[in-house]
């Protein structure tokens, strides 16, 4: 009989219960945990999705403990204080930094094997952190990245070009935050280059890099759009798909950059990163890549 797959969540806030229920309502996982520090609202959530699965049926779904970590293929951690408006992602970090290392304190105590897949902001420093207090191998400590960024970017395409989201081929890399930048030179569309004026790709661009500051004006946080992705992430762990998703990673001479987590086209498998895709950078990007390198390596230096 083959091992039932199990994901846990560690916070069961707005991005925490949203993704719970995408898993669930995409049937990606035999068994779903969902742990708070506020276990009674991981309970309310837990009640509210099993009243639907009637509806759906298969999953196994319950609030519990670390504990339950043991036979976890895959530790989300959506958990930490939340953004407020005009509050960037790095005025997070020290706030997080002292949640994130009691969490992983005790995952550490129930699970060795598993995937930590990491969603909460600044995400490529806390992913950067849970990997040097976990102590795991690289590949499977993972950051969510810029693969919302990266949807965002091709949706604003499509919809300025009219073509379907789908069909856009675009990456932002870097931080995910105010200095991660897009890859105009390799956006294409069938492996044409997308044709828009600078006015057009500045607007996209911004409107990329400031939504979740948008969203956030207008109702408090994002979280339908990131649960979508870290759908994606679990279901490419899982089926053990290569599938190719801009998550944060450790770079090794990545462009000239070490020692850092950023998000860059990497290969997603069972393992994890199985690898890290070298993508041909024009000298401006190769330069933006650097400076939002040197920018988290910053902040890394002053919470080691």
């Amino acid at each position: 009989m083959a091992k039932r797959t199990r994901i846990v969540i560690i916070g069961a806030g707005a991005v925490g219960s949203t993704t719970a229920y995408t898993l669930l309502l995409r049937n990606r996982v035999d068994e779903l945990v969902l742990i708070d520090a506020n276990h009674k609202k991981a309970v309310g959530d837990a009640l509210d999705m099993n009243h639907g699965m009637p509806f759906l049926g298969g999953a196994k779904l319950w609030a519990g403990t670390y504990e339950d970590c043991r036979e976890a293929d895959i530790i989300v951690i959506t958990a930490g204080a939340a953004q407020r408006e005009g509050e960037t992602r790095v005025d997070l970090l020290k706030r997080n930094v002292a949640i994130f290392d009691s969490i992983i304190t005790e995952v550490l105590k129930h699970n060795s094997h598993g995937i930590l897949l990491i969603a909460s902001n600044p995400v490529d420093v806390m992913s950067y952190f849970s990997w040097t207090k976990s102590q795991w191998p690289v590949n499977r400590v993972i950051g969510s990245g810029t693969l919302l960024d990266s949807a965002r970017f091709r949706y604003l395409i499509g919809d300025k070009l009219a073509i379907d989201p789908r069909s856009v081929h675009a990456h932002i890399v870097g931080e995910h935050g105010d200095s991660e930048l897009p890859i105009w030179s390799l956006a294409n569309v069938a492996g044409s280059q997308i044709q828009l004026d600078d006015e057009a790709k500045e607007e996209i661009f911004t409107n990329t890099r400031d939504a979740a500051y948008q969203i956030i004006s207008a109702k408090g946080a994002t979280y339908y759009a990131i649960a979508l992705a870290l759908d994606r992430i679990c279901t490419a762990i899982l089926r053990d798909e290569g599938a190719v998703l801009n998550v944060s990673t450790l770079l090794k001479d990545y462009h000239g950059i070490s020692d850092v987590f950023l998000g860059v086209p990497c290969v997603v498998d069972r393992t994890g990163v199985r690898e890290v895709l070298p993508i041909q950078l024009a000298d401006e990007e190769k330069a933006l890549l650097h400076r939002s390198a040197d920018k988290l390596k910053g902040l890394i230096e002053s919470i080691s």
